[in-house]
């Protein structure tokens, strides 16, 4: 049974790093900037009795209206039952984001799952603005 906890001491920072690194979102971030991430978000950590940490999400919010969710990430042998879905519900159902207004995250490839935890299009899309850093702009443009 793959287990659930917000212990951030349970993490496998390395793992996590790895994982960070090969995603589309965040492809080669470094370590230090992981290690700032998780100082400064609410983390879950999945963790299969046998194969050590298996999934790894994390919230970026103030506890009382807003939450953005980011990294969410289950190890490729882990996939497919379920889990992603669960570490999400597990951060909707914390009894310390009952007061949030507005949780939101941006994916390319797994719509479904969210759609089915409730999240939807921004409802006014016109109201959203960005600002990226140059380094960044340019990475997204180059992987278009």
């Amino acid at each position: 049974m793959i287990q659930l906890s917000d212990d951030k001491t349970r993490l496998d920072v390395a793992r996590v790093h790895g994982w960070l690194a090969s995603s589309y979102w965040t492809p080669d971030i470094a370590i230090e900037q992981v290690e700032r991430q998780i100082a400064g978000s609410h983390c879950l950590g999945a963790y299969h009795p046998e194969h050590g940490q298996v999934g790894f999400a994390r919230m970026i919010t103030d506890y009382a209206s807003f939450a953005w969710l980011a990294d969410v990430w289950v190890d490729e042998p882990a996939r497919g039952a379920g889990l992603g879905r669960r570490m999400v519900q597990w951060f909707l159902d914390h009894p310390g984001y009952e007061t949030v207004r507005r949780f939101a995250l941006t994916t390319a490839d797994a719509h479904g799952v969210y759609a089915a935890l409730g999240f939807n299009p921004l409802m006014r899309p016109e109201r959203l603005m960005e600002r990226l850093s140059p380094a960044f702009a340019a990475q997204l443009q180059v992987a278009s």
